[in-house]
């Protein structure tokens, strides 16, 4: 309860005197001995005697009351801290940029103010002034990046907390890998020291912290900091982990079933591995679109020591693998498509399409399994000329759509003529397949590389959708196709404009005309 001499001050306050109101609003802003304290309170005062005129109230204001407390009030508050700011309070500049700032309807006059503002708080050595200088520098595109850099130093130094993070993400995204050791382990260790539960879980957890330990674990395994101590690499992992990190999930996982990603096993004195639990971190990883982490189970369900040894599953998990882009398990997918091709004939065009996929992300093993598979198709010098085959297309289309997939895809003259383009193409690979009406013909794979190739197959594609093209078609028997093409040979000037043997062995001729 308020004693008699500030029952007084209070009475006097109400009756409009700003030494009154001055002097209530600092007791609510310190205390009195009957009086609580009450920033808000004291600031209702301390605004009213700086409306009449009062500096040392608008220097209260200034000096005392925080952001938190004013941004309540936004800019009808700003004045004062302006004013202070003006008479000489860094401390006050900045809570008067970070009101002026946050309103969007700020002129642009205010807001350079309010930057000077900032940059003299931030040269007076305020945490806050130096890091929202960071973020406003970095978020100009015109600033040169070394402005930012020097604030985000400065910060840092000052031991803001969300400056030590940058600089550590900043020099992670460097590929600076010592710098990055130098930021990020001094910050690793506060984090682990400061957790709970046994030390398994983050204090005051967030993604900035998360992601910098699990990335952390990661230089220090990489060998980055020269000789480390593994069980430090594992507890930041494990605090990772427990906040969902995918990679930290990942690594815990690996390290319960001691064993490398490629399913190899690692000397680990931790003791056996505990697969029941491998699965649980790898299955968190996987379920957060890890391609690695269903790569790693796969490996696991294979492993004839694991109990619940699952080839089915470790197929399902290798699929998933390889359907995310993990360029290993679409390297396995192929070789075992290939190698499985005579239990069922497709499994050759299953193989092209993963080792395609592999080989694309560098991959050099399919690569060489590609050119085995599907060897590219040897050019020849006489092609016809340019608009040859647009004036065949004009009376006899399907023909001449055979004849540009000749030339694209390197295919012999029976193959041009009996390939039946609606079951051939595959999008990445054409399956050149004539042994239905040719005895001798063999199966083969080419593989779609060219933008030409994509071209003269879709074009063919099109014209033959819907269009029987055996035998029985429109087009007639190979007889009545051969006819076609040597009478179109014959009107073409000599030499003959065509890559495709115009001279078949006769017995080869004797067999397809029967």
């Amino acid at each position: 309860m308020a004693n008699r001499e500030e029952l007084g001050i209070i009475r006097m306050a109400r009756s409009g005197k700003a030494d009154a109101q001055l002097q209530l609003g600092k007791l609510y802003l310190f205390g009195g001995s009957g009086l609580p304290r009450s920033a808000t309170t004291a600031l209702h005062w301390l605004e009213r005697a700086a409306q009449q005129g009062c500096e040392e109230a608008w220097m209260a204001i200034g000096a005392h009351v925080p952001f938190e407390t004013a941004q309540q009030h936004g800019e009808r508050l700003s004045r004062w801290f302006e004013r202070a700011w003006e008479g000489g309070l860094a401390r006050a500049g900045v809570v008067f940029a970070r009101l002026v700032l946050q309103d969007g309807a700020a002129s642009e006059e205010r807001r350079r103010k309010a930057r000077c503002a900032l940059e003299d708080g931030a040269r007076a050595g305020l945490p806050d002034a130096q890091w929202m200088l960071t973020t406003l520098v970095g978020a100009n595109p015109a600033a040169p990046a070394r402005s930012q850099d020097a604030w985000l130093q400065r910060a840092a130094v000052s031991g803001v907390q969300e400056a030590r993070f940058a600089l550590a993400n900043q020099a992670w995204e460097e590929g600076d890998t010592d710098c990055f050791i130098a930021q990020a382990l001094p910050l690793a260790r506060e984090l682990a020291a400061g957790a709970h539960c046994g030390g398994t879980v983050l204090a005051a957890p967030s993604a900035a912290s998360v992601k910098l330990l699990s990335r952390c674990a990661r230089a220090l395994e990489s060998g980055a900091a020269g000789r480390h101590d593994p069980a430090e690499a594992l507890r930041f992992y494990e605090l990772a982990a427990n906040e969902n990190d995918p990679h930290a999930q990942l690594a815990v996982g690996l390290h319960c079933a001691r064993m490398r990603i490629d399913g190899e096993r690692v000397s680990n004195p931790g003791g056996a591995a505990n697969f029941r639990k491998a699965i649980r971190w790898l299955n968190a990883a996987a379920e957060q679109g890890l391609a690695q982490a269903w790569y790693a189970l796969s490996r696991i369900y294979i492993k004839s020591e694991f109990s619940q040894r699952s080839l089915q599953e470790a197929n399902r998990f290798l699929e998933r693998a390889a359907e995310m882009g993990y360029r290993d398990a679409q390297l396995e997918l192929g070789l075992a498509a290939w190698r499985a091709r005579r239990e069922k004939e497709d499994n050759d065009v299953c193989a092209l399409y993963w080792l395609k996929k592999a080989a694309a992300q560098g991959c050099r093993q399919a690569a060489e399994m590609l050119e085995k598979i599907a060897p590219r198709p040897g050019l020849s010098p006489d092609l016809p000329p340019p608009g040859a085959l647009d004036k065949l297309s004009e009376r006899q289309p399907l023909l001449a759509a055979r004849l540009a997939l000749a030339g694209a895809f390197g295919l012999s003259r029976a193959e041009a003529l009996l390939l039946d383009v609606n079951a051939a193409n595959h999008g990445h690979c054409l399956v050149v397949d004539i042994r239905g009406s040719y005895g001798r013909g063999k199966r083969r794979l080419v593989l779609v590389q060219t933008e030409r190739q994509r071209t003269v197959l879709a074009n063919a594609q099109r014209l033959f959708d819907g269009i029987d093209s055996t035998n029985t078609g429109p087009e007639g028997n190979y007889r009545q196709r051969l006819y076609r093409l040597k009478t179109w040979l014959a009107a073409q000037p000599a030499p003959a404009p065509s890559r495709i043997p115009i001279h078949d062995d006769a017995r080869q001729e004797e067999e397809l005309a029967a």
